[in-house]
């Protein structure tokens, strides 16, 4: 199959996850933005106002990088492994796999979808924060590159998900257990320099504190963590993530079985 095949076809997919997002708005986008005004009113204007600052920066305003990643993070992540999964559910994942199009196009389709879904909540998310409290881009070229591939490496992870799920309860597992209370400790409501050495080094262990930190650096300026070690751990998690994504498929687990 050639490459302007190739790209009709990751262009046919990326569409068809749009109008799957848009056409069920209030399901994909509304809740997220509903969610994250309850985060800022709560966390960020309630509790806030008793912490104070924190690394030199309002309480509201250092805790907005974070929920922002947040809202990111869930919704790439969300939107591959229930599209996926509902192609499999659906049984029309078939026709994609006996046409010409590669594995790694299908993979590319819906992991763009997921990053396109996740940078739409982002930007809603980052307009409600802006009634909340002001936010100016130290670095943006950081700010864009971590946000994209953060979206990147959560939408092929919620592939993996989608590949290995077997019925509805599969695909809620991994996000209640695994990834929102990485994302909690992940420094999105604190600065590690809070906590004791061991608790520092422990979080050290989790990407999602990178990811934060590096898209926080990118707006505030202010990181608890070398932007270095945030690029190459986003770097090397897409790598890997996208290799075990097409090694899956050209074996066919759990689509094939």
């Amino acid at each position: 199959m050639n490459l302007a095949l190739n790209l009709v076809a990751v262009r046919t997919i990326i569409r068809k996850e749009m109008i799957r997002v848009l056409r069920i708005w209030v399901q994909t986008i509304v809740p997220p933005a509903i969610t994250m005004t309850l985060y800022f009113i709560i966390f960020g204007n309630l509790i806030g106002r008793r912490i104070g600052s924190m690394e030199g920066f309002d309480y509201m305003q250092y805790i907005a990088p974070g929920l922002i990643m947040m809202s990111v993070i869930t919704n790439s992540y969300g939107n591959v492994v229930s599209s996926f999964f509902g192609a499999k559910f659906g049984r029309h994942v078939e026709e994609m796999l006996v046409s010409p199009m590669s594995n790694a196009t299908i993979i590319i389709g819906h992991v763009a979808g997921g990053v396109l879904r996740g940078l739409l909540v982002g930007m809603l998310v980052t307009v409600v924060a802006l009634f909340f409290t002001r936010l100016e881009v130290a670095h943006p070229f950081i700010m864009i590159s971590v946000v994209l591939m953060s979206s990147i490496v959560f939408s092929l992870a919620g592939f993996i998900n989608a590949i290995f799920a077997r019925k509805f309860d599969d695909i809620s597992i991994v996000p209640t257990f695994v990834l929102t209370p990485l994302t909690y400790l992940g420094g999105v409501f604190y600065s590690i320099s809070m906590l004791p050495e061991f608790w520092q080094t422990v979080s050290k262990a989790n990407p999602i504190l990178y990811m934060v930190n590096a898209f926080r650096y990118g707006i505030l300026g202010a990181s608890d963590i070398s932007i270095a070690h945030a690029y190459a751990i986003l770097f090397g998690f897409i790598v890997l993530l996208f290799s075990a994504c097409v090694l899956l498929m050209n074996r066919g687990v759990g689509i094939r079985e």
